[in-house]
């Protein structure tokens, strides 16, 4: 298998939880939806998807 390197962006992922939810009926605040992007991001380190690296 070979290796890609993928940025993940917590604020685009909160960005679009925002806007799947709105069109879904639900009035989400902004700390739930970054509150939803962290849980997103530390299921694909769990699941070993992503791999998370510091910038120094």
């Amino acid at each position: 298998m070979r290796e890609i390197e993928v940025f993940i962006d917590t604020e685009e992922i909160s960005e679009f939880f925002y806007h799947e939810l709105i069109k879904r009926g639900y009035t989400p605040t902004e700390d739930e939806t970054a509150e939803l992007a962290d849980i997103t991001f530390d299921y694909l380190l769990s699941k070993c998807i992503i791999d998370e690296e510091w910038e120094e």
